[in-house]
């Protein structure tokens, strides 16, 4: 993370946009930052049960719900893009209150439609975060309250432990007081329709998702407990307005063993939808009366890293999804169980510069059976700046 403060960057502002004399006070009181990092991946992938179609996330990432089922042929397939590359722009004021205000801004190219790999693999960016954070509260977009981010093991998939990692970012007024947080976040449902079908995001709710945590934190590491109470909405406009409420919980930790550390998650409610495993069952299916009943799932993982040396390191993990599909309503085309395990070896010469290199196994299986599996190494270089 590289930081300019006071004089060079506030003098070149304030001559650059004529700032007024109280404006080029706040900015040499204000600290700013520009950090991120640049990546290459280069996967191959080896499917049981058919093959992912040129332009699919998968390809790009492990997404638990898109692993080929009921293929007649197995299917490989060779990818390498620098799409994960992000970078970020933070600011600290001090302010004449005494008070500390904060700004954050982080960009990436993963997940945006714009771009093709004939000519030029060019990509759109897409806002990750962008926050304001003044005495306790914070405004914007970031991580949700309901996922522990220092919990994430260290891997070369843009996620790794997808399936049993609760992973959203979305807008949020958030109020934090030493290990409490309680956050109102954008609301979303997701639905299966009556007898199954394509996914129906409804955009139709009208109050927030409400989310509780507690982190204790000690030298050992920690362990945080959150729970997130939600409305489940759909309005079609016609013949269909229904709500139910969701409630879930998620308990994390992380253990330091010396060096190395022990990083676990375990997930369970109804109603979860797309916090859990990128969506890979729906929040709610409709009935056959056209009211949504939630889905209730469950997902954890479990992770080691070992230090070999000042060089090298490693992270062995496993994570699991469970849907408790009512497939009288949802049908037997939908996601039951999906799981992973990995193993990735990464060399850093320097503390900026790693090379890595990771294997893993991924199965999925629908409630009719059907099932497939998927094999994948990645090679990634990386420089974080």
């Amino acid at each position: 993370m590289k930081s300019i403060t006071k004089s060079p960057l506030a003098y070149l502002m304030s001559a650059l946009f004529c700032t007024t004399a109280a404006q080029a006070s706040v900015l040499e009181d204000t600290k700013f930052t520009f950090g991120g990092y640049v990546k290459l991946d280069a996967i191959a992938s080896q499917y049981s049960d058919g093959s992912l179609p040129s332009g699919n996330l998968g390809r790009d990432f492990y997404i638990p719900g898109l692993t080929p089922v009921g293929g007649n042929d197995e299917g490989t397939a060779f990818d390498m893009h620098a799409r994960q590359t992000r970078f970020n722009f933070s600011s600290k004021t001090a302010l004449e209150n005494g008070k500390t205000l904060s700004t954050k801004i982080e960009l990436d190219f993963m997940a945006t439609p714009n771009g093709d790999e004939r000519v030029s693999n060019s990509y759109s960016p897409r806002l990750r975060i962008a926050t304001i954070e003044y005495d306790g509260w914070l405004f914007g977009q970031t991580w949700s309250t309901f996922q522990d981010v220092s919990v994430l093991p260290e891997s070369l998939d843009f996620i790794g432990t997808t399936d049993g990692t609760i992973f959203v970012r979305q807008a949020m007024i958030r109020y934090s007081h030493g290990g409490f947080q309680v956050a109102i976040e954008n609301p979303e449902t997701t639905v299966t329709p009556y007898g199954g079908g394509g996914r129906i995001v409804t955009d139709d709710n009208s109050v927030p998702d409400l989310v509780l945590r507690y982190t204790h934190k000690a030298d050992w590491g920690h362990v945080s407990g959150a729970a997130l109470i939600r409305q489940l909405a759909y309005d079609n406009g016609t013949n269909i307005d229904t709500t139910e409420t969701a409630t879930a919980f998620s308990v994390s930790a992380k253990f330091n063993l010396g060096k190395d550390d022990i990083k676990v998650m375990y997930n369970l409610g109804s109603g979860m939808g797309r916090y859990l495993g990128i969506n890979a069952a729906n929040g709610a299916v409709l009935n056959a009366n056209n009211e949504l009943e939630a889905i209730d799932s469950s997902g954890g993982f479990v992770a080691y890293r070992h230090w070999w040396n000042d060089q090298w390191r490693s992270t062995l993990s496993y994570s699991f999804f469970e849907a408790d599909n009512d497939v009288a309503l949802t049908g037997t085309g939908v996601t039951e169980t999906t799981n992973r395990m990995a193993v990735n070896a990464i060399y850093a010469p320097t503390k900026a510069l790693s090379f890595g290199l990771e294997y893993s196994h991924s199965t999925r299986e629908l409630e009719n059976g059907l099932d497939g599996d998927m094999d994948r190494l990645q090679f990634s270089a990386k420089y974080a700046f």
